[in-house]
């Protein structure tokens, strides 16, 4: 399982997911409009990926990412 930041180009906004394939979701649902919140700041890049072995610290990950001290870290991935 990875957790996968994304990246609007049109205002530098980021989007903090988890999937199988993150390529694959970013080309196929972010990008064509298939998902509400991602939908209005399209298109996106994947900026960062990591692998999990399992479901449960993927969701770790994704939950630290998405706090204050994740959102602090996101900000360096972005300059």
């Amino acid at each position: 399982m990875y957790v996968y930041v994304l990246q609007s180009d049109i205002d530098q906004s980021q989007y903090v997911g988890m999937s199988e394939d993150p390529h694959r979701r970013l080309l196929e649902e972010h990008n064509k409009g298939k998902v509400r919140s991602t939908k209005s700041k399209i298109p996106w890049t994947v900026i960062y990926t990591e692998y999990y072995e399992t479901r449960a610290d993927a969701r770790k990950r994704e939950k630290y990412l998405k706090s204050a001290a994740g959102r602090r870290f996101r900000k360096s991935l972005g300059d």
